[in-house]
């Protein structure tokens, strides 16, 4: 008989997993570690990202997170899913890659004189990579270098972006990071600056695919090609035969998620018998708020049209009570203090209050500052 399993379940195991039902014990695990589990953490906010990894470990603040950064490098600040800033744990550059790459691009956004042709797009990888071998350069040198290495076409300013014209080799930076050919390196004052990651031989693309197919199952499933389609902004159609295949293989299980067909990873139906209970604090696109689906469940009532943006998931920080979105939050940091305020929508118990009081010094913790809760309304809009 096919397996059974309730949105409670689902939410329960993920939570499990994401380090939110239990935080990673001191001195088992650092980012890394954190950030695999995750499949990414969102960093096109870096202090949301710092957040993100920062309360599923005990004791881990920011400080810790860039050290993975800059010290050890652990972790690699780049382009992952959707073509978004991500941190990615560096021994898993092999994996992403591969399979980043092999995910079908969807139609360019850009009119057919903007465009660049597939040729074109090989030619500013391989510059991109070429460019900031061993070096760290800021946009602007950047674009010089790419020109210089493939012609003026690149670096014709036909790209609208934020009021102006950039060149019409960037719209394919996300690729060359999702490459390997690019990442972040250490900011130069104020400006951004790119390097390139060290060297590695990426895995099969096939292998690749399969392999970040079962690793989303096991941190968000059960889940839908159409769900696995949209964390990677993948063509739906090619991700339901990615999932026909994996099943022909034995790679992928099906199961009924509240009332639909869904898959897990083979074998792995194990599911925790009760709710995790509780209240926490996710900051802007954290990964469980942007994989966990269906989005109606996880952000019920009230919460589907406050906490997000047009049924975009993650363009505010939410509060999770037992497991699903019951309100918005913000900080804002003065010097050593910040200022957390919290917009429940509904009323908390008094032991709720005292654990939201609890989440919001946690959360100064992690940013290495002296926390104050505020519960009241949030006038801060929506992150684009």
């Amino acid at each position: 008989m096919t397996r059974s399993i309730s949105w409670r379940e689902a939410s329960a195991r993920r939570l499990e997993r994401q380090f939110l039902a239990n935080p990673l014990a001191a001195g088992t695990g650092g980012p890394a570690e954190i950030v695999a589990a995750m499949l990414g953490a969102h960093a096109q906010v870096p202090s949301a990202a710092e957040v993100s990894v920062g309360i599923r470990a005990e004791g881990m603040t920011r400080t810790d997170v860039r050290a993975a950064l800059t010290e050890d490098r652990s972790l690699v600040r780049t382009h992952g899913p959707r073509g978004t800033v991500h941190l990615l744990p560096a021994r898993e550059l092999p994996l992403w890659t591969a399979a980043l790459t092999a995910v079908p691009s969807g139609r360019s956004p850009f009119p057919p004189d903007v465009r660049l042709t597939e040729e074109q797009v090989e030619q500013v990888v391989a510059a991109v990579g070429e460019s900031l071998d061993g070096v760290c350069l800021t946009l602007d040198e950047l674009d010089e270098e790419v020109v210089a290495r493939t012609g003026p076409w690149a670096g014709d300013r036909v790209m609208p972006a934020f009021q102006d014209l950039w060149p019409r080799w960037r719209q394919v930076l996300y690729r060359a990071g999702q490459s390997g050919a690019l990442c972040f390196g250490p900011n130069r004052g104020r400006k951004v600056t790119y390097t390139r990651p060290p060297r590695f031989e990426p895995l099969p693309p096939r292998q690749a695919l399969r392999l970040l197919l079962r690793r989303h199952l096991t941190a968000y499933g059960p889940a839908t090609p159409q769900d696995f389609a949209k964390w990677l902004a993948a063509p739906p159609g090619w991700a339901v035969t990615l999932f026909e295949e994996a099943y022909g293989e034995g790679e992928v299980e099906e199961v009924l998620f509240e009332g639909r067909r869904a898959w897990v990873a083979a074998g792995d139906t194990g599911f925790p018998e009760g709710p995790v209970r509780g209240v926490r604090l996710l900051p802007y696109f954290d990964a469980y708020v942007i994989a966990a689906q269906p989005r109606e469940l996880l952000f019920p009532g009230a919460a589907y049209g406050r906490a997000l943006a047009g049924g975009q998931a993650g363009n505010f920080p939410v509060l999770l009570v037992d497991g699903v979105v019951a309100g918005v939050w913000h900080q804002r940091r003065r010097g050593r203090r910040t200022t957390v305020t919290v917009e429940p929508l509904g009323r908390l118990t008094a032991r709720r209050t005292r654990e939201l009081g609890e989440r919001a010094d946690r959360v100064g913790e992690v940013l290495e500052a002296t926390a104050e809760l505020v519960i009241g309304e949030v006038s801060t809009g929506a992150h684009a």
